[in-house]
């Protein structure tokens, strides 16, 4: 079964590939799969339907007690291995126990924290958590700039292949347009070395790399953010250099946080969360603010007036009102 199961571990990473789905979700899937076969004993998928798959969701919220999006990333692996790969058609109705969904107001900070916490983080991650919070940016949707998504001229930066595989433009702020260029002049640096020493070309997306041979070691294609060491790519086994490691910013900014006395559990999506409350805040149409955050239905943009009309932004509580009265 182990030959069985590696073979078919394969086709689901090519028809990954072939789709130019993200290793991250390669790796996220292949995991999945792999997990629901050793669950039923190593038994092949092509031998098992949805009486297998119900067991098996059932399992992970019952036994296991993952969160709803783990569940569904679960599903969602399943789904890809049987219409994709095994070309066969699942019914709709899979009745599986879902994991429950916990309704969450988004986390929040205040004007005054974010400029805390900004000024306290050191380069490059003060700069990047001051596009995080200036554009609305995801913080994968940062460290896979490229130079030629920054646009001075029109004061926009182009973000390419964000969730959902879409694009949409923010705006490039002002006030970190001089630290932009000087992060695009080190940039840059590295670069020329790299050509210097046989490397500089960088990954291309899609099929980019066979239509333009020569793309991947020009300036433009290049991040924004680049690696601080080479690294070898997972799939193709070159060596290259790739962007910075988003996690080192994760760290950074839940360390400083608690540094400044931030008791809200901050990460980097609460700039996001930040920028689309303080937009609101500042009297923007809520459709602007969906554009900018590249929501594909504005309920999703709507939690941030939940968020407004909390905390007695919009109600006067009663004791205030029986302190006015004294």
């Amino acid at each position: 079964m182990e030959k069985n199961s590696k073979k078919l571990l394969d086709q689901v990473r090519d028809k990954i590939r072939l789709k130019h789905y993200s290793i991250r979700t390669e790796k996220a899937y292949t995991d999945w799969i792999k997990r629901f076969i050793y669950f039923h004993n190593k038994k092949h998928p092509k031998y098992m339907a949805e009486p297998e798959i119900e067991a098996f969701l059932n399992h992970l919220a019952v036994h296991r007690n993952v969160a709803a999006s783990t569940q569904n990333q679960a599903f969602n692996a399943l789904i890809f291995l049987y219409k994709q790969v095994l070309k066969v058609e699942l019914k709709d109705d899979i009745n599986a126990i879902r994991a429950k969904r916990p309704i969450k107001v988004p986390v929040v900070m205040s004007k005054v924290e974010v400029s805390a916490l900004i000024k306290a983080l050191t380069e490059p991650h003060r700069l990047m958590a001051g596009l995080l919070y200036g554009t609305g940016m995801r913080i994968m949707e940062c460290v896979r700039l490229r130079v030629k998504d920054i646009d001075f001229d029109q004061k926009q930066i182009i973000i390419r292949n964000g969730k959902g595989m879409k694009h949409r433009i923010t705006m490039l702020p002002v006030s970190l347009s001089d630290r932009l260029k000087q992060q695009l002049n080190y940039a840059k640096v590295i670069h020329e070395n790299d050509l210097l020493e046989g490397y500089g070309r960088v990954y291309l997306p899609f099929a980019l790399g066979r239509k333009y041979p020569q793309a991947n070691q020009e300036w433009g294609w290049q991040y924004v953010w680049p690696s601080y060491k080479l690294s070898v790519d997972p799939r193709s086994g070159i060596e290259r250099r790739h962007h910075i490691d988003e996690s080192n910013l994760q760290r950074s900014v839940k360390k400083v946080s608690k540094k400044v006395g931030i008791l809200k559990p901050v990460g980097c999506h609460t700039f996001r969360h930040s920028f689309a409350t303080h937009l609101l805040e500042d009297g923007y149409d809520i459709r602007t603010v969906q554009e900018l955050l590249g929501h594909k239905d504005v309920s999703t943009t709507m939690i941030y007036t939940h968020v407004l009309n909390k905390g007695g932004r919009a109600v006067i509580s009663p004791v205030d009102r029986l302190a006015s009265k004294r």
